[in-house]
């Protein structure tokens, strides 16, 4: 990539190219992602449809879009293949894309977005925005069919890099496995397998949505973030007003030591003080006490 011709110095930049590298530099049988050379804040992705359910075997291209004020701020999810849980051509709504802007974290990146949106592949799509719910019979079907070619999209840049991350996921997915006959024989709830979920309802229905699945999704995430090292973009992450917070927390830390140190010493001073204001009140008690019995001039004369 030509990264010369972007300014290093801008925040988002640096940890956009950041990502890339760490991307190239520790790739995933699950998925892969890369920036466009002309725009590196519209990414092309791929996913495996997860082990275990309908999308076994199924390659699910896709595009994301990283805002100008990223890593701050989540980006953007489309979907462009037929997957029978997604639409297609339509931005998504997830904890983690523009929609839920409260539940992004800066710590995060395009790699634990692509693991939350693996995890979010089974989960009951609820009505949420581009959602949809296909029966497992169709979303298999379409999970081969995912295989045989990448969608079409965009320009001849874009459809080089979608063919190029087709090829590579080809290499790492293993086919579509054969439907289990039981499951085959099941009769689905449904005639259409399609969400009733009325207009009216929508917004309630995305936030059951978020509710059911976010809490496991973002731990997933989480951890994942935990264990990807970026140390240039973590830097990058830092939020101003959070690097004063900490600095006034060291200061008042540094300060409490150094009272935790001279605490000892004054507790000693006042120790010393003390045993001499009691020498003291013993010592006039006891010319007192001499000076009334009368022998205070036997030790006047005496002297």
């Amino acid at each position: 990539m030509a990264d010369e011709r972007y300014n290093r110095k801008n925040p988002a930049v640096k940890r956009i190219l950041q990502e890339v590298k760490e991307m190239q530099a520790n790739p995933s049988d699950d998925f892969t992602s890369l920036p466009l050379e002309e725009n590196i804040f519209e990414w092309q992705f791929a996913i495996r449809g997860p082990s275990d359910t309908e999308f076994e075997g199924g390659i699910y291209h896709g595009r994301i879009q990283l805002p100008s004020d990223y890593p701050f701020k989540p980006p953007s999810f489309m979907l462009l293949t037929p997957s029978g849980r997604f639409e297609t051509n339509t931005k998504i709504c997830l904890s983690i894309s523009n929609y839920h802007p409260e539940h992004w974290q800066p710590s995060w990146s395009v790699r634990t977005a692509l693991v939350a949106l693996i995890a979010f592949m089974p989960s009951n799509p609820g009505g949420a925005l581009g959602s949809v719910d296909y029966p497992k019979e169709e979303r298999r079907a379409l999970a081969t069919k995912s295989r045989e070619a990448p969608p079409k999209y965009g320009s001849p840049e874009r459809q080089k890099l979608i063919d190029e991350i087709h090829q590579y996921m080809l290499s790492k997915t293993p086919s579509v496995p054969k439907p289990n006959l039981q499951e085959c024989n099941e009769t689905p709830a449904d005639s259409d397998g399609q969400s009733q979920t009325k207009p009216q309802d929508a917004a309630a229905a995305i936030s059951e949505s978020d509710n059911a699945t976010g809490e496991n999704v973002i731990d997933q995430i989480t951890e994942e973030a935990a264990q990807t090292v970026l140390p240039e973009a973590n830097a990058v992450a830092e939020d101003p007003r959070g690097e004063t917070e900490n600095r006034l927390v060291r200061r008042q830390e540094q300060q409490t030591v150094v009272r935790a140190a001279q605490k000892p010493a004054d507790d000693r001073l006042f120790t010393w003080a003390a045993v001499g204001l009691t020498i003291a009140i013993m010592v006039l008690l006891l010319k007192k006490f001499v000076r009334s019995s009368g022998h205070g001039a036997v030790f006047m004369d005496e002297s």
